[in-house]
């Protein structure tokens, strides 16, 4: 007789994508159970009071366009969990040494009258997404659709997306503002500019600050798992915390087990159970670069030397294109320089919710070479005081987390990885291996449904939801 199981379904990890696996299963009817080795679920979206009493920081990801323009998130009653989106008025803001500072307005038009000479053509780039953003994203946002659901949208969003930022910029752009913006939404990439595909990410992290904002989770980000847990706890789903595995022979018997790790951890818990070239590749798989966070807690809001930063929760501070681009160079070449590009969330001036009255919260982050332990905190506080002057006097006390620290917070950030893996052309649709279905293994009760599949990256859950797609359709 077959074996009985004690679940159809157990997942390892209760980050966005864990609980979004297993919340397409329940949903599917299937028994399914969630072991997280952290106290708390949430992965990349927790929070703590990492300075002082009553100041709550986002530990990683504050800011979620992506979660709002997700179809997993989208179909799924977070709200009567307890989430609640604020979204700024304001997208991002990009400061400039000698200018007013460029804000992504909803309206594409009201952004496009602020840069100059390029007004047209970022209008024409911008209106595409954000006139079809659901279609993009139902094309863009899971394993390469063959053939695309939407090939005419598709190409014309190509056109534009295959090449380098840098090239885009020097084709698109004749001023100084735009290229300055795009380089900031080009950087979240985390790769060099001069890199095919990264003129996409610039395209898409742009548009969707026009369609839908730049959402942060009242609270915290921790609501955001919170509010995931409860939904697949009252569709029957088990969650065990506090519970970390260091073999797949721990677990319960189960017909599926869904890893929500990278490819080099996958390997070490379950490589005996798979084919021994394979697990080769599961460890050739190939990490990008880290990052070095440091969270803040500030007697007052950060004094812009531009008020109208204040109209937002994000910001992007490096100055020109030709700044951006080369920190990020720097970066890949294993260097580090003395203005690195900063990205920065403060989040209690839109939440109140994190900080006591007359406080606020912010935090900023570096992108740094794999692994880097060097103390980045002088560098990007001084990025800060180069835009606000008198930043420095508003601080109260701070928290700072180098790559090994944040791998150590959470196992899936090796060496500060946080989008687990280079997203380049070689690893964007084929991670972690080049397969039909990227979330299954050779074993068929093995499946992989972190940030190392397709669409890499985020806080969407759509890893970890088409990761149980995929184990529903192979077992229908």
């Amino acid at each position: 007789m077959p074996a009985r199981h004690a679940y159809d379904a157990i997942v390892v990890g209760a980050g966005p994508n864990g609980l979004a696996a297993a919340i397409t299963l329940a949903r599917a009817g299937r028994t399914v159970l969630v072991r997280e080795a952290h106290t708390a679920v949430g992965g990349g979206t927790r929070s703590a009071e990492l300075t002082l009493p009553g100041y709550v920081h986002d530990i990683c990801s504050t800011i979620h366009p992506l979660a709002q323009i997700s179809p997993f998130f989208r179909q799924i009653p977070l709200a009567d969990h307890g989430l609640e989106w604020v979204v700024p008025p304001v997208a991002v803001a990009h400061p400039l040494d000698d200018s007013p500072a460029v804000l992504v307005e909803r309206s594409v038009e009201a952004t496009a009258e602020t840069l100059g000479p390029d007004a047209g053509g970022y209008r024409r780039r911008m209106r595409l997404i954000v006139d079809h953003w659901p279609a993009l994203a139902d094309d863009l946002l899971g394993p390469l659709p063959l053939p695309p659901r939407h090939p005419l949208l598709l190409a014309r969003f190509g056109l534009n997306a295959v090449w380098p930022a840098d090239f885009f910029v020097r084709w698109r752009f004749t001023g100084r503002r735009a290229p300055a913006l795009f380089a900031g939404h080009a950087a979240h990439s985390m790769l060099p500019l001069d890199a095919p595909l990264t003129a996409a990410f610039g395209l898409l992290i742009g548009g969707w600050g026009h369609a839908v904002g730049w959402p942060i989770a009242r609270g915290g980000s921790q609501h955001i798992a919170a509010a995931l847990a409860a939904y697949l706890r009252q569709l029957g789903g088990e969650i065990v915390v506090a519970a970390p595995v260091q073999s797949i022979d721990e677990l319960p018997p189960a017909r599926h087990m869904l890893f929500d790790v990278t490819p080099r951890q996958l390997a070490r818990l379950a490589g005996h159970k798979l084919p021994a070239r394979y697990v080769r590749k599961l460890l050739a798989y190939r990490y990008g670069l880290g990052v070095f966070k440091v969270d803040w807690a500030l007697d007052g809001p950060i004094p812009w030397r531009d008020p109208t930063c204040a109209r937002t929760a994000t910001l992007h501070l490096g100055g020109s294109y030709d700044e951006i681009a080369a920190s990020e160079k720097a970066a890949w070449r294993g260097e580090h320089v003395d203005r690195p590009f900063v990205l920065l969330a403060q989040t209690s001036l839109f939440d109140p919710s994190r900080a006591p009255s007359g406080g606020q919260t912010a935090w900023a982050y570096c992108h740094v070479p794999h692994g880097s332990t060097l103390d980045r905190t002088e560098q990007i506080t001084a990025q800060v005081e180069r835009f606000a002057p008198g930043f420095r006097d508003r601080i109260l006390a701070c928290s700072v987390k180098n790559t090994v620290a944040l791998e150590a917070y959470n196992a899936n950030y090796l060496g500060g990885d946080i989008n687990g893996g280079v997203q380049d052309w070689r690893q964007l649709y084929s991670r972690p291996v080049l397969r039909a279905v990227p979330y299954s293994t050779p074993n068929p009760a093995i499946y992989l449904c972190s940030s190392a599949t397709p669409p890499g990256g985020g806080v969407h859950g759509m890893c970890g939801y088409h990761a149980a797609r995929a184990v529903l359709r192979a077992n229908r």
